[in-house]
């Protein structure tokens, strides 16, 4: 058990049957009334954030979550497969649950699978990683390096914004937080 005392941000609590991470937290000690801790909350099941409010003091249970290095190995009917790299145990994830990492996948990367009580809560990607330009429009004479943009097809499905510069067959590194291009690789 834990109490608002103890929050900070990223760890993980449960409360009303749903595991929450806190993504924020402030304390509140109005002039009038009983202190206060709000709160935002993402759920790790269904990736809805939460604004809540506990009074100073609430207790909860802390949800032991479990983070593990695997590495993705194929797709297989709408399934994920993937495998951990000290055990060489494989799980299969469905590609509802992992739809928003999915445009930055491929084959034999290795993410951190995020696990509690043997269920499978979702996937952490690599900050940047690298991939190829399947296909943009070509550059024109006269484009500057700097300054304008216009989308490239990754060879994961990924539409991005990238610079008139790049061309198909380009390697990018590409932030996975917010979709967008870095640099060449």
């Amino acid at each position: 058990m834990i109490s608002t005392a103890d929050f900070k941000n990223g760890l993980t609590i449960e409360v009303d049957n749903a595991i929450w991470r806190i993504v924020e937290f402030q304390h509140v000690k109005p002039g009038k009334g009983g202190a206060f801790v709000r709160s935002k909350l993402k759920n790790l099941r269904t990736g809805a954030v939460q604004d809540k409010t506990f009074r100073a003091g609430a207790r909860m249970e802390q949800a032991p979550i479990d983070k593990s290095t695997m590495q993705y190995l194929y797709e297989d009917g709408g399934n994920y497969v993937f495998m951990n790299t000290e055990t060489y145990e494989q799980i299969e994830i469905p590609g509802e649950q992992i739809e928003n990492e999915l445009k930055f996948l491929k084959e034999n990367m290795e993410v951190q699978v995020t696990m509690y009580n043997n269920e499978v809560l979702g996937i952490d990607l690599p900050n940047t990683v690298t991939l190829e330009v399947k296909e943009t429009e070509p550059g024109i004479k006269g484009d500057t390096a700097s300054g304008g943009s216009k989308p490239a097809t990754l060879e994961t499905g990924a539409i991005i914004q990238v610079p008139f510069f790049v061309k198909a067959g380009d390697k990018l590194i590409v932030n996975t937080v917010d979709s967008t291009y870095v640099s060449r690789a």
